[in-house]
């Protein structure tokens, strides 16, 4: 299994009328979250992208428990959870306050697509092999 931590202030610009996180705001928390463990696998989104992969989020979902407020730090919490086959990539979230309560939780699903066709494709040998560490 695949987990990284990645810590997040929430700034003023971000919350809501109510003073709370704006609700929109965690696909970008999310995908700090997963730049970074994308990181742990050996390359950056971009690194993938000169590879001729690019990888759009097909499905986002998450479930909200308590809000966060203007200049909270959270910990953003990503799972990969098995070896990714085909072409789809889910990623998991549990979003942390500082007190170490649960926020929210949410699911992102990646697909790879060929950057020259821009069609749907499998996932490269190289791209799969890099998640061999972690699932002994």
């Amino acid at each position: 299994m695949i987990r990284s931590e990645t810590k997040i202030r929430v700034r003023y610009g971000e919350t809501d009328q109510m003073g709370y996180a704006y609700y929109g705001i965690y696909a970008q928390y999310y995908e700090v979250g997963r730049v970074e463990a994308m990181r742990l696998l050996g390359f950056s989104y971009k690194e993938v992208e000169d590879r001729g992969i690019f990888m759009p989020v097909i499905d986002y979902s998450i479930h909200y428990k308590k809000p966060a407020y203007y200049d909270d730090e959270l910990t953003i919490v990503t799972f990969l959870k098995q070896i990714p086959t085909g072409m789809r990539i889910p990623f998991e979230y549990e979003c942390y306050n500082s007190m170490g309560e649960l926020l929210n939780t949410g699911i992102v699903t990646l697909v790879c697509v060929d950057k020259i066709s821009g069609k749907p494709c499998p996932m490269p040998t190289w791209f799969r092999e890099a998640f061999t560490p972690f699932f002994p």
